[in-house]
Protein backbone atom coordinates (compact mmCIF):
# COMPACT_ATOMS: atom_id res chain seq x y z
CA UNK A 1 0.00 0.00 0.00
CA UNK A 2 0.99 3.23 -0.65
CA UNK A 3 1.18 6.51 1.87
CA UNK A 4 1.52 10.10 1.43
CA UNK A 5 3.06 11.83 4.11
CA UNK A 6 2.92 15.69 5.15
CA UNK A 7 5.74 17.12 6.94
CA UNK A 8 6.97 20.84 7.46
CA UNK A 9 10.55 21.54 8.78
CA UNK A 10 13.13 24.24 9.32
CA UNK A 11 15.83 23.85 6.92
CA UNK A 12 19.16 25.00 8.59
CA UNK A 13 20.84 22.68 10.23
CA UNK A 14 20.23 20.23 6.56
CA UNK A 15 21.81 19.39 3.49
CA UNK A 16 18.31 20.16 1.66
CA UNK A 17 15.73 17.51 1.54
CA UNK A 18 17.37 14.70 -0.67
CA UNK A 19 20.01 12.06 0.67
CA UNK A 20 23.71 12.78 0.44
CA UNK A 21 26.74 10.79 0.99
CA UNK A 22 28.60 13.05 3.19
CA UNK A 23 25.63 15.16 4.71
CA UNK A 24 22.37 14.87 6.74
CA UNK A 25 19.05 15.24 4.91
CA UNK A 26 15.39 15.71 5.58
CA UNK A 27 14.93 12.46 3.64
CA UNK A 28 17.15 10.60 5.65
CA UNK A 29 16.25 11.37 8.97
CA UNK A 30 12.15 11.09 8.02
CA UNK A 31 13.27 7.26 6.73
CA UNK A 32 15.21 6.55 9.60
CA UNK A 33 12.30 7.38 11.43
CA UNK A 34 9.62 5.86 9.84
CA UNK A 35 12.00 2.39 9.58
CA UNK A 36 12.42 2.39 13.20
CA UNK A 37 9.14 2.76 13.91
CA UNK A 38 7.13 0.67 11.26
CA UNK A 39 10.50 -2.00 11.68
CA UNK A 40 10.96 -2.36 8.09
CA UNK A 41 13.40 -0.61 5.72
CA UNK A 42 10.82 2.06 4.37
CA UNK A 43 12.00 4.26 1.39
CA UNK A 44 10.29 7.63 0.93
CA UNK A 45 9.95 9.66 -2.25
CA UNK A 46 9.45 13.80 -2.31
CA UNK A 47 7.60 16.16 -3.76
CA UNK A 48 11.03 18.27 -4.89
CA UNK A 49 14.30 18.52 -3.77
CA UNK A 50 14.73 21.72 -1.67
CA UNK A 51 18.44 22.72 -1.56
CA UNK A 52 20.46 22.98 1.65
CA UNK A 53 18.95 25.58 3.97
CA UNK A 54 15.74 25.90 1.88
CA UNK A 55 12.31 25.40 4.52
CA UNK A 56 9.30 23.87 3.76
CA UNK A 57 6.22 24.74 5.83
CA UNK A 58 4.14 22.10 3.67
CA UNK A 59 6.33 18.93 1.90
CA UNK A 60 5.09 15.91 0.94
CA UNK A 61 6.30 12.52 0.02
CA UNK A 62 5.07 8.86 -0.53
CA UNK A 63 6.55 5.65 1.13
CA UNK A 64 4.87 1.80 0.75
CA UNK A 65 4.16 -0.19 3.41
CA UNK A 66 2.11 -3.56 3.59
CA UNK A 67 1.53 -3.22 7.32
CA UNK A 68 -1.53 -1.87 9.25
CA UNK A 69 -1.38 2.13 9.85
CA UNK A 70 -3.32 3.86 12.08
CA UNK A 71 -2.33 7.24 11.12
CA UNK A 72 -2.95 9.68 14.15
CA UNK A 73 -1.06 7.24 16.55
CA UNK A 74 1.80 6.95 13.89
CA UNK A 75 1.98 11.14 13.37
CA UNK A 76 2.22 10.80 17.17
CA UNK A 77 5.03 8.48 17.21
CA UNK A 78 6.97 10.09 14.66
CA UNK A 79 6.70 13.77 15.86
CA UNK A 80 7.68 12.48 19.61
CA UNK A 81 10.83 10.45 17.86
CA UNK A 82 11.82 13.39 15.17
CA UNK A 83 14.24 16.71 15.85
CA UNK A 84 12.75 19.79 17.08
CA UNK A 85 13.06 21.42 13.30
CA UNK A 86 11.14 18.16 11.31
CA UNK A 87 7.40 17.93 12.30
CA UNK A 88 5.02 15.47 10.81
CA UNK A 89 1.69 16.98 9.79
CA UNK A 90 -0.86 14.09 8.50
CA UNK A 91 -0.60 10.80 7.22
CA UNK A 92 -2.95 8.96 4.36
CA UNK A 93 -3.47 6.02 2.37
CA UNK A 94 -3.43 6.88 -1.94
CA UNK A 95 -3.59 4.64 -5.04
CA UNK A 96 -0.96 2.67 -5.82
CA UNK A 97 0.27 4.70 -8.63
CA UNK A 98 0.03 8.09 -6.78
CA UNK A 99 3.20 9.35 -7.01
CA UNK A 100 4.48 12.87 -4.69
CA UNK A 101 6.44 14.01 -7.19
CA UNK A 102 4.81 13.13 -10.84
CA UNK A 103 1.54 13.95 -9.59
CA UNK A 104 1.45 17.62 -7.94
CA UNK A 105 -0.01 19.84 -9.74
CA UNK A 106 1.32 23.05 -8.73
CA UNK A 107 3.67 24.04 -5.96
CA UNK A 108 4.44 27.20 -4.10
CA UNK A 109 7.46 28.91 -2.69
CA UNK A 110 7.47 32.27 -0.77
CA UNK A 111 10.71 34.23 -0.40
CA UNK A 112 11.50 36.85 2.53
CA UNK A 113 13.21 39.85 2.69
CA UNK A 114 13.72 42.23 5.92
CA UNK A 115 14.35 45.68 4.41
CA UNK A 116 15.93 46.77 8.27
CA UNK A 117 17.89 44.67 10.44
CA UNK A 118 15.37 42.42 12.89
CA UNK A 119 17.97 39.94 15.37
CA UNK A 120 14.50 37.68 15.03
CA UNK A 121 14.41 36.96 11.47
CA UNK A 122 17.87 37.23 10.40
CA UNK A 123 18.14 33.07 10.06
CA UNK A 124 15.31 32.82 7.98
CA UNK A 125 14.62 36.20 5.63
CA UNK A 126 17.44 37.77 3.69
CA UNK A 127 18.38 41.42 4.95
CA UNK A 128 18.52 43.91 2.06
CA UNK A 129 19.33 47.36 3.33
CA UNK A 130 18.79 49.06 0.01
CA UNK A 131 15.60 50.85 -1.15
CA UNK A 132 13.61 48.61 -3.61
CA UNK A 133 10.77 49.80 -5.84
CA UNK A 134 8.35 47.14 -5.46
CA UNK A 135 6.01 48.76 -8.17
CA UNK A 136 8.41 47.96 -10.89
CA UNK A 137 9.60 44.23 -9.16
CA UNK A 138 5.62 43.66 -9.88
CA UNK A 139 6.31 44.96 -13.61
CA UNK A 140 8.70 42.80 -13.76
CA UNK A 141 6.22 40.05 -12.59
CA UNK A 142 3.77 40.31 -15.17
CA UNK A 143 6.69 40.09 -17.58
CA UNK A 144 7.40 36.42 -16.26
CA UNK A 145 4.09 35.33 -16.77
CA UNK A 146 4.64 35.49 -20.72
CA UNK A 147 7.45 33.14 -21.23
CA UNK A 148 7.64 29.39 -20.12
CA UNK A 149 11.30 28.24 -20.83
CA UNK A 150 13.65 29.62 -17.80
CA UNK A 151 16.83 28.20 -18.73
CA UNK A 152 18.24 31.45 -17.72
CA UNK A 153 17.49 30.85 -14.09
CA UNK A 154 18.41 27.30 -13.97
CA UNK A 155 21.59 25.78 -12.21
CA UNK A 156 23.72 24.71 -14.96
CA UNK A 157 24.81 20.82 -15.24
CA UNK A 158 21.28 19.63 -14.47
CA UNK A 159 19.38 16.46 -15.71
CA UNK A 160 16.37 18.47 -16.60
CA UNK A 161 14.47 17.22 -20.38
CA UNK A 162 12.81 20.84 -20.98
CA UNK A 163 13.39 24.00 -19.23
CA UNK A 164 9.49 24.91 -19.25
CA UNK A 165 7.92 25.87 -16.38
CA UNK A 166 3.81 26.99 -16.23
CA UNK A 167 4.06 30.39 -13.75
CA UNK A 168 0.33 30.49 -12.44
CA UNK A 169 1.45 33.37 -10.44
CA UNK A 170 4.36 35.42 -9.48
CA UNK A 171 3.99 38.88 -7.07
CA UNK A 172 5.88 40.65 -4.24
CA UNK A 173 3.52 41.73 -1.29
CA UNK A 174 4.58 43.93 1.52
CA UNK A 175 4.05 41.83 4.78
CA UNK A 176 4.38 42.91 8.29
CA UNK A 177 7.83 44.53 7.71
CA UNK A 178 8.64 42.52 5.02
CA UNK A 179 8.69 42.26 1.57
CA UNK A 180 7.27 38.84 -0.10
CA UNK A 181 8.10 37.34 -2.97
CA UNK A 182 5.06 34.90 -4.08
CA UNK A 183 5.54 32.63 -6.82
CA UNK A 184 3.47 29.31 -7.77
CA UNK A 185 4.09 26.71 -11.14
CA UNK A 186 3.90 23.52 -12.30
CA UNK A 187 7.27 22.68 -11.45
CA UNK A 188 10.13 24.41 -10.89
CA UNK A 189 14.46 24.19 -12.60
CA UNK A 190 17.34 24.05 -9.37
CA UNK A 191 17.67 27.38 -7.94
CA UNK A 192 15.37 29.11 -10.16
CA UNK A 193 13.23 30.88 -7.40
CA UNK A 194 16.62 31.97 -5.79
CA UNK A 195 17.50 33.31 -9.06
CA UNK A 196 15.03 34.87 -9.93
CA UNK A 197 14.82 36.99 -6.85
CA UNK A 198 18.24 37.98 -7.12
CA UNK A 199 17.42 39.38 -10.96
CA UNK A 200 14.22 41.41 -9.07
CA UNK A 201 16.33 42.70 -6.48
CA UNK A 202 18.34 44.37 -9.68
CA UNK A 203 15.05 45.48 -11.25
CA UNK A 204 14.27 46.95 -7.68
CA UNK A 205 17.32 48.89 -6.76
CA UNK A 206 17.26 50.54 -9.87
CA UNK A 207 20.38 47.93 -11.56
CA UNK A 208 17.91 46.90 -14.08
CA UNK A 209 14.74 47.97 -15.95
CA UNK A 210 12.13 45.66 -15.62
CA UNK A 211 12.07 45.41 -19.36
CA UNK A 212 15.73 44.00 -19.29
CA UNK A 213 13.55 40.91 -18.47
CA UNK A 214 13.00 40.03 -21.61
CA UNK A 215 15.98 40.27 -23.30
CA UNK A 216 17.08 38.03 -19.75
CA UNK A 217 14.72 35.28 -20.85
CA UNK A 218 15.32 34.95 -24.26
CA UNK A 219 18.78 35.13 -23.65
CA UNK A 220 19.13 31.76 -22.08
CA UNK A 221 21.84 32.61 -20.25
CA UNK A 222 22.68 32.02 -16.62
CA UNK A 223 25.12 34.80 -16.22
CA UNK A 224 22.63 37.32 -17.55
CA UNK A 225 20.26 36.98 -15.28
CA UNK A 226 21.04 38.38 -11.57
CA UNK A 227 22.52 36.74 -8.59
CA UNK A 228 21.19 34.03 -6.43
CA UNK A 229 19.80 34.49 -3.25
CA UNK A 230 20.69 32.95 0.28
CA UNK A 231 18.90 29.66 0.79
CA UNK A 232 17.80 30.60 4.32
CA UNK A 233 14.79 33.02 3.22
CA UNK A 234 13.10 30.70 0.57
CA UNK A 235 10.20 28.32 1.50
CA UNK A 236 8.23 25.57 -0.24
CA UNK A 237 4.81 26.64 0.94
CA UNK A 238 2.06 24.74 -0.50
CA UNK A 239 2.03 21.66 -3.02
CA UNK A 240 -1.43 21.03 -5.01
CA UNK A 241 -2.75 17.63 -5.81
CA UNK A 242 -5.67 16.17 -7.60
CA UNK A 243 -8.25 14.79 -4.80
CA UNK A 244 -8.73 11.73 -7.15
CA UNK A 245 -5.21 10.02 -5.64
CA UNK A 246 -6.93 9.69 -2.14
CA UNK A 247 -7.98 6.46 -0.35
CA UNK A 248 -9.77 5.79 2.75
CA UNK A 249 -7.06 4.82 5.25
Amino acid sequence: MRFFIQLSYNGKAYHGWQNQPNAISVQEVLEKALSTLLKDDVAIMGAGRTDAGVHASQMFAHFDYDGAIEAKALVYKLNSFLPKDIAVRDIFKVKPEAHARFDAVSRTYHYKISTHKNVFSCDFSYAVNSSLDVSKMNKACKILLQYKDFQCFSKSNTDVKTYNCDIKEAKWVVKEGELLFIITADRFLRNMVRAIVGTMINIGNGKLKAEDLHKIIVSKDRGKAGFSVPAHGLYLVNIVYPETIKLDL
